[in-house]
């Protein structure tokens, strides 16, 4: 009975292994790649089905959307944008404000898509950086390992190469850890402000 019960268990965790997506070799940060948001993560107002595709065609509420969704707008300047498109609104805030949401929505989703795109560009980057490097550093070994070896300019030129390629290589992957922050600074402030517009419905 036990041995059929501890087969069972391996069986289980074997499957649920399975079904688990293969990491991608080309994301890089230690998050877990989400490739694009869902609006359900972070909205409970309105269903926005419709206002995602048709928010654009309400100039003032799209003119709202970017500038929300724009970094360059603080936080602590978007509650009053919120209140001020609201009262304006009068009895159609419900709807126009979840076209508000829906603008901020498509715009922050559609900036973390290409940062996304990017990293993924970025660590294959490094990755080939990575192999020319190895293939520098075994051509550097092999030459001052020869019998005959020279100080010639091949092996100045090679070693000049190398310590540049390792320097540049060295500093992309510091920045690195900026670089995987962004995803997660957008869905941060798409959160924050999905909740101030829930606020004023």
């Amino acid at each position: 009975m036990l041995r059929t019960l501890l087969a069972a268990a391996l069986i289980a965790s074997a499957s649920a292994a399975l079904a688990q997506p293969k990491a991608d070799p080309d994301w890089p940060c230690p998050q877990r790649k989400v490739t694009t948001l869902g609006f359900g993560a972070v909205w409970t107002g309105p269903d926005p089905t419709q206002a995602l595709q048709d928010w654009g065609q309400d100039r003032e509420a799209a003119q709202l959307a970017q500038k929300l969704a724009s970094r360059k707008t603080p936080l602590e300047e978007v509650d009053p944008l919120i209140a001020d498109f609201a009262e304006k609104a009068g009895a159609e805030k419900p709807a126009r404000l979840t076209r508000v949401f829906a603008g901020v929505f498509e715009v922050i989703n559609g900036e973390r898509d290409k940062v996304v795109a990017g990293i993924g560009r970025y660590a294959r980057g490094q990755r080939v950086m990575a192999e020319r490097i190895r293939d520098e550093a075994s051509q550097i070994s092999e030459i001052k390992t020869s019998p005959d070896v020279k100080e010639t300019k091949e092996l100045a030129d090679l070693e000049s190469r190398f310590t540049w390629d390792k320097r540049i290589f060295q500093e992309r992957s510091q920045s690195l850890s900026y670089v995987c922050e962004v995803p997660t600074l957008l869905e941060q402030r798409l959160g924050e402000i999905a909740r101030k517009i829930q606020a004023k419905l």
